[in-house]
């Protein structure tokens, strides 16, 4: 598939079959997810490719009990008067219910912030924490891309991680190791299709915010 058009129609697939994905197809998406840059090419990404049932139990426990709560503290009212976040809602809900039945799950770690083994006693300048951070991302995003590519339904969440005790319990994580997000792989229950994004003149600034001289084009 040609970048562009994977870039076109993609979007988060919630809603996945549990047939199992070939190891080979997971394996070769997490390769070209290598292939994005890190910060001065650290490369000190880890993924862990979750297959174990007991282990998605405990996932889909934190996940059902973080989303809970980010529901009815945010985005019930929301959804009550916005339809298409109503949309999202409902397909976020089906793979709340569904999650421990998604065949694979990948989880995305950094080996973050660590000196000689030990974890830094100081918070970290916004510069310096956005920068580790950034090293995961851009291999998530080729992630994605290549399971779009593949046919694969994605998306990337983070409210499984509610707990990072509870998720490096679960996975079996070193305290030197931090995960960052989910994103779980299965073959897609509906079909891609192009995505609906506000023009890119309403979200573009020229050297200072508010000043958008490509609003109309």
């Amino acid at each position: 598939m040609p970048l562009g058009d994977a870039m076109m129609t993609q979007r988060a697939v919630r809603r996945v079959l549990p047939d199992p994905v070939d190891d080979a197809v997971v394996l070769k998406c997490i390769e070209l997810a290598l292939r994005a840059p890190t910060g001065a090419n650290g490369q000190n990404w880890e993924f862990v490719v979750v297959k174990d049932q007991r282990s998605k139990d405990k996932l889909a426990r934190r996940y059902r009990q973080a989303w809970w709560i980010y529901h009815n503290a945010m985005i019930r009212r929301v959804a009550a008067r916005d339809e298409s976040m109503a949309k999202i809602t409902r397909a976020v809900q089906w793979q709340v219910d569904h999650f421990a039945e998604i065949p694979v799950l990948v989880v995305a770690c950094l080996r973050l912030g660590v000196r000689d083994g030990k974890l830094p006693l100081v918070p970290l300048p916004h510069a310096a924490e956005s920068g580790y951070y950034g090293s995961i991302y851009p291999s998530v995003q080729n992630l994605l891309l290549a399971a779009r590519a593949m046919g694969l339904g994605a998306s990337l969440i983070t409210l499984p991680l509610w707990s990072v005790t509870s998720a490096r319990r679960a996975l079996g994580l070193p305290h030197s190791v931090t995960p960052c997000c989910v994103v779980p792989l299965g073959w897609p229950r509906g079909r891609y299709g192009p995505t609906t994004r506000r023009p890119v003149g309403e979200v573009t600034h020229l050297d200072t915010y508010g000043n958008r001289p490509w609003r109309d084009t």
